[in-house]
């Protein structure tokens, strides 16, 4: 692969403004190999004439109802040896496409991506959550922490806005599972992985990537553990011990408010009603604390990792409600088919 042919695809839905955001930045890449840049959504989307006025192909989504059967459509009709996928929502550097590019020329790697992290000009409760998704220990943001500069690092799943593969290899596996309304990306690459393929993080790509803001940010991380869950039903090898314990999280906190309820309104109670709720809490802003010290996120200071806790607790506790709706649908409702048809939006579009 001297000269690859590649080719970056985005998929849209109703974001002109950002979307033009990411194609200039895309025509800026130091990368001068064969670059195509290709854009997937609604017949009458109006990113349609962003995308023509920046030289880059319109693909219709052919009506698809979710991110996956939108990408699906974008595989079909692109014909490359590389394809990257990012969303409209990011700003690309100038040398995103190069990056990743560079490490397909090691036959052992089928699919590369790297860090996502907040823009310097996004608003500060979103560089909080930058903090928060990048600390350790309580976080999935551990692998961030993972900085081995010049050196690629195996791993089970990279992030759908900064990924790229080998096109051969989205093919064998057919793409996207069809109809996924969300997890779609952790579902390609355990597919990826289960023909034996594998997948690397790059510490050095980072793309800048716009955060959720409260409320949106609580309803983003309610659908994930809502569709992580419903992911892991039907795909068992991709279930681990944390995605179930944290289903726990929203039930130890109201046990906790029971209890120090308990202390005041039971007139001869245990003081363990009150203490064992504080310790608890102490202990967890403790470990929240250190774990956001430790982080990578490129937005520690004093202020963002004094309110890290806080952004840490909400993400668990939206993040373990999305879990008990999806375990409550898996045995009570519709069963893990759920996870198929429209996608779940939580982000306002102009």
């Amino acid at each position: 692969m001297s000269q690859p042919k590649v080719t970056v695809l985005i998929p849209t839905l109703n974001n002109p403004k950002e979307l033009e955001i990411v194609l200039k930045s895309l025509n800026k890449q130091t990368w001068k190999g064969n670059l195509e840049i290709a854009v997937v959504g609604p017949t009458n989307d109006f990113g349609k004439e962003i995308t023509s006025s920046n030289g880059a192909k319109w693909i219709d989504d052919k009506g698809s109802r979710n991110r996956a059967d939108a990408c699906n459509v974008g595989i079909k009709e692109i014909n490359c040896d590389i394809l990257l996928f990012t969303d409209d929502d990011v700003i690309p550097g100038e040398d995103w496409v190069e990056k990743l590019v560079r490490w397909f020329q090691r036959e052992e790697v089928a699919g590369v991506g790297g860090q996502n992290w907040a823009p310097d000009s996004d608003p500060l409760l979103a560089k909080v959550a930058d903090v928060a998704f990048g600390a350790k220990y309580v976080t999935a943001g551990t692998r961030y922490g993972k900085v081995s500069k010049g050196e690629l690092i195996e791993i089970e799943h990279n992030p759908g806005c900064n990924s790229a593969y080998r096109k051969e290899v989205l093919d064998e596996v057919k793409g996207f599972e069809p109809g996924c309304i969300g997890a779609e990306d952790v579902v390609l690459d355990h597919k990826i992985r289960s023909k034996g393929y594998k997948l690397w993080f790059d510490p050095e790509s980072i793309m800048p990537h716009r955060r959720r803001v409260p409320p949106a940010l609580f309803k983003q991380m309610k659908n994930y553990g809502y569709v992580r869950t419903l992911a892991n039903s039907r795909w068992p090898e991709l279930r681990s011990w944390s995605h179930l314990a944290i289903a726990m999280f929203p039930l130890l906190f109201f046990s906790a408010i029971m209890s120090i309820a308990c202390n005041f309104i039971i007139s001869q109670s245990s003081e363990l009603y009150l203490q064992i709720p504080v310790i608890l809490a102490i202990t967890y802003l403790s470990i929240c604390w250190l774990g956001a010290i430790l982080g990578n996120s490129p937005h520690k200071n004093i202020t963002t990792l004094f309110l890290s806790p806080l952004m840490i607790f909400c993400a668990h506790f939206y993040y373990g409600i999305g879990v008990l709706k999806g375990l409550f649908q898996i045995y009570v409702g519709a069963g893990a088919a759920a996870g198929l048809g429209i996608q779940i939006d939580d982000k306002q579009r102009n």
